[in-house]
C-alpha cells in the first residue's frame, strides 16, 4: 500500500512538474534596426522582464539592418513569424495590408501609461486602416551636425541657415586637402534623407497632390535631386559615399573626414563618444527658397504578429518596453526621441546636441515635418531596394536626376491611387 501510494505521489509529481513546463511561454521577438550596443542593451531590458516574468522567455533574433526587409519577408513567407517584431514604419503597409498584424487598440484600452503617451504615437501607429498595428518607441527626426573645427578653419563662424548656404559652405570646406562639406548618404537608409532636401528644394512637404498623383518629379523637387547629384560629382562629398550606410556617414562626421551631416538623435551616440562635445553641435536644417524647411519625422516601434499564441505574454513585454520608464531608458540609449508627455524635460535631452531637434519639433512655423506614407503596401521595398539603387544610378551619372525621379513618380503615383480607390469613403 505505500509503494502505491509512494508511485501515486510520484505520478502527481510528474504530472505537476510537466504542468509548470508547459505553462512556461517562450516569446519569439525579432529586430532590425541593429547594432551591437544596441543589441546588448534591449537583451538587458528583456533579462529584467524575465526576472519580473519567471514564467516567460524571449527568444531575441537580431537581423542586420542592411538586410532586414528581405530576410525579415523570407522569414514570413516560410511561416516562421515572431510574437514581436521591430517595426519601422515603411514596413507597416506591407503586414498590416495582410491582416499579420494584430490590433493593439483592446490592450492600449486597458494599459495604464496610456495617459502619458504622446499623440503622435497614437496617430503614427494606426496610419492603416485607422488600426493600432503597431506603438512607436520613438522618433527619428533630421537635423544637422556640425563640426565646429572645420567650420572655422574654412572661415565659416556657423552652420548653414539656407540650402544655397550648405551648397556653399561645403565648397569651402571641401577646398581643405583630405576634407569634404557632405557627408552624403548613398547606401542603405538614403531615400529619406534624400527627399528631404528633394522637398526642401521644392518649397512643399509631403508626397501626394490631393488626387494621389506624386510630387516626386517636381521641378523643385528634381532641383534637390540634382543638387546632391552635383555635390557628390563635384568633390563636395567622398567618392565612397555613394555606398555609405549609417555607420560609414557616422564615422566620416567623427572621424572629420567631413563637416555636415544630416542625421537622427541615434547619430549622436556614436558620435558624443569619439568626439568632444565642445567641437560640434546639432542646428536646424536649412531653409529652402520657400523660407521653410521639411525635415523627415521617421519612427519605429514594436508590433505584435496576429498568429501569435502568447498574446498576453507578448503584450505584457511590449508594455513593459514601452512604459515611461523603460521608454526613457531607450531612448537615452538608442537615439531617438521618446514617446511619453514630458520626457523632453529630462536633463539627457536639454543639451546644445539635442538643440537642433526641439527647435525643429517646436517651431512649426518653419519646419513642417515630414511623415513617410506608411500606408502604401510596396512602400517597404521602394525604399529599400528600388529607391536606393536608383539615387545610385544618378550619382554615378548613368540616369538623369529627371529620369529617376519620373519613373519614382510613376511608382507611388500608382501606389496612392490604388489605395484611395480601394478606400473611397
Amino acid at each position: 500500500m505505500k509503494r502505491l501510494t509512494f508511485m501515486l505521489a510520484a505520478v502527481a509529481g510528474l504530472a505537476i512538474s510537466a504542468g509548470s513546463a508547459m505553462a512556461e511561454s517562450t516569446l519569439k521577438m525579432v529586430e532590425v534596426i541593429t547594432s551591437p550596443p544596441r543589441t546588448e542593451f534591449l537583451k538587458k531590458q528583456i533579462a529584467e522582464f524575465e526576472a519580473a516574468n519567471p514564467g516567460v522567455k524571449v527568444e531575441l533574433v537580431s537581423l542586420p539592418w542592411g538586410q532586414a526587409f528581405e530576410k525579415f519577408l523570407t522569414m514570413v513567407q516560410a511561416g516562421d513569424t515572431p510574437d514581436i517584431v521591430e517595426m519601422p514604419e515603411r514596413w507597416m503597409g506591407l503586414y498590416a495590408t495582410n491582416g499579420q498584424l494584430e490590433d493593439l487598440g483592446p490592450y492600449m484600452a486597458k494599459w495604464e501609461d496610456a495617459k502619458t503617451l504622446g499623440d503622435r504615437a497614437k496617430q503614427f501607429g494606426s496610419t492603416v486602416n485607422n488600426t493600432q498595428y503597431m506603438i512607436p518607441y520613438g522618433y527619428y527626426v533630421n537635423a544637422l551636425f556640425w563640426n565646429k573645427k572645420l567650420f572655422k578653419e574654412a572661415g565659416l563662424d556657423g552652420p548653414p541657415a539656407t540650402l544655397d548656404e550648405f551648397v556653399e559652405d561645403s565648397k569651402k570646406i571641401s577646398a581643405i586637402p583630405g576634407k569634404y562639406g557632405y557627408c552624403l548618404r548613398g547606401g542603405p537608409g538614403a531615400f529619406n534623407g534624400m527627399h528631404m532636401f528633394m522637398n526642401i528644394a521644392a518649397g512643399k512637404g509631403g508626397y501626394f497632390n490631393e488626387d494621389g498623383t506624386s510630387t516626386i518629379n517636381d521641378e523643385g523637387s528634381v532641383k534637390g535631386l540634382q543638387m546632391l547629384a552635383d555635390m557628390y560629382k563635384n568633390g563636395l562629398a567622398p567618392k565612397d559615399a555613394v555606398s555609405w550606410g549609417f555607420n560609414e556617414t557616422v564615422t566620416g562626421f567623427y572621424s572629420g573626414t567631413c563637416a555636415m551631416l544630416n542625421q537622427d538623435p541615434d547619430a549622436l551616440l556614436g558620435i558624443a563618444d569619439k568626439m568632444n562635445a565642445d567641437d560640434f553641435a546639432v542646428a536646424p536644417l536649412p531653409v529652402g527658397p520657400s523660407g521653410k524647411s521639411y525635415p523627415t519625422l521617421g519612427y519605429a516601434g514594436w508590433a505584435m504578429f496576429a498568429n501569435s499564441q502568447h498574446k498576453d505574454d507578448a503584450w505584457k513585454l511590449m508594455a513593459t518596453l514601452l512604459s515611461p520608464k523603460g521608454n526613457l531608458e531607450w531612448a537615452k540609449e538608442v537615439g531617438v526621441v521618446p514617446i511619453h508627455n514630458g520626457a523632453d524635460q529630462d536633463a539627457h535631452f536639454k543639451t546644445e546636441q539635442f538643440k537642433g531637434w526641439f527647435t525643429e519639433l517646436s517651431d512649426s512655423s518653419k519646419y513642417e515635418m515630414v511623415t513617410p506614407p506608411t500606408h502604401l503596401e510596396n512602400l517597404g521595398n521602394f525604399v529599400d531596394q528600388v529607391a536606393i539603387k536608383n539615387f545610385q544610378e544618378v550619382l554615378l551619372g548613368q540616369k538623369t536626376a529627371k529620369e529617376v525621379a519620373d519613373q519614382w513618380a510613376a511608382f507611388l503615383t500608382k501606389e496612392q491611387q490604388d489605395w484611395m480607390a480601394k478606400n473611397k469613403k
